[in-house]
């Protein structure tokens, strides 16, 4: 994988095969942490954050020491990027210092643009169109959890936002069927859904689209949730909560899916908003399974990339 510069910055980059190459190395990651305690040795990634962070930051940093490695946290003040120095000019001097950036963002453009300008490996940690390692960690939880996940069944219940992206570009081309529940004027983009229907095809699964979050939800083995007003949406927090209202993940909700259904949140979550209390906190929900996941998931990624 290092033959060539590559970067992680959609789902839609990787293979199938790249993906369980992935899953198979965080497996022994997650049984034997000693064995690749020296693996990355002597190599430095950056953390470019113009977002705050809690999994992110501290999966990333743990993991690269884990690793052997070190991180170096870049705060949005610091290089207050594209306006203190342009995008290209930041990418081009940190590719003589790094061995990988990771950039966690609002724009997608300034992913793409890092990674255009840097000559070291560009880790997609969050932009407003896509969030690849949460939903590498996701689907690795779900099999993880489930074993088999081949036509399986994801409803998504909330915001066509950057998370719901990447599950719509996950799931099809794993095997998993995805059903996505949003208000009306919320859907996700319809470019993602065209790229997502034509994997469907290929793996002979089903993607689905309804404004009712209880038609999602029947038979499902996972529901899936996030915020309904994500960083930078603050201000239509409060007219989000009156539109969002009938998509909260209930005990009500849940009782239409399968039995022992798998309850999903990336987090931060606001409980009482998008998932109560009682479901989050219930049996079911794998929430801090996955947060863990995103540790190792991240350090495969790393070692793919790096090695």
């Amino acid at each position: 994988m290092t033959m060539m510069k590559k970067d992680f910055i959609s789902i839609k980059d990787l293979t199938l095969k790249e993906i369980e190459d992935i899953f198979s190395l965080t497996d022994k990651l997650k049984k034997n942490k000693e064995k690749f305690s020296r693996v990355l040795s002597g190599k430095t990634l950056a953390l470019i954050f113009q977002k705050p962070s809690n999994r992110t930051r501290v999966s990333f940093e743990v993991g690269m020491h884990q690793l052997g490695g070190n991180s170096l946290y870049l705060a949005p003040h610091e290089i207050n990027l594209g306006v203190r120095e342009s995008i290209a000019d930041v990418a081009k001097t940190l590719s003589r210092y790094v061995d990988a950036i990771v950039l966690r963002t609002f724009e997608h453009k300034n992913i793409l643009e890092m990674a255009k300008f840097s000559s070291v490996p560009v880790i997609n940690g969050l932009s407003d169109f896509s969030h690849p390692c949460q939903a590498l960690a996701d689907i690795y939880t779900i099999k993880e959890k489930l074993k088999n996940i081949k036509n399986k069944t994801l409803a998504y219940v909330g915001d066509g936002n950057n998370v719901c992206n990447s599950l719509l570009l996950s799931c099809p081309k794993v095997g998993m069927n995805i059903n996505v529940a949003t208000p009306k004027g919320f859907e996700p983009q319809k470019n993602i859904l065209l790229d997502a229907k034509d994997m469907a095809k290929l793996q002979k699964v089903t993607i689905n689209l309804f404004h009712n979050a209880f038609e999602a939800v029947k038979g499902a083995d996972v529901i899936y949730t996030d915020v309904w007003a994500s960083m930078g949406q603050e201000k239509e927090a409060k007219a989000r909560k009156k539109i969002f209202k009938e998509f909260q993940v209930n005990k009500r909700l849940i009782q239409l899916a399968k039995k022992g259904v798998l309850i999903m949140h990336c987090l931060p979550a606001h409980r009482g908003e998008e998932i109560t209390d009682e479901v989050i906190n219930s049996k079911n929900s794998v929430v801090f399974d996955q947060a863990e996941n995103r540790m190792h998931v991240q350090k495969a990624i790393l070692i793919k990339l790096l090695k």
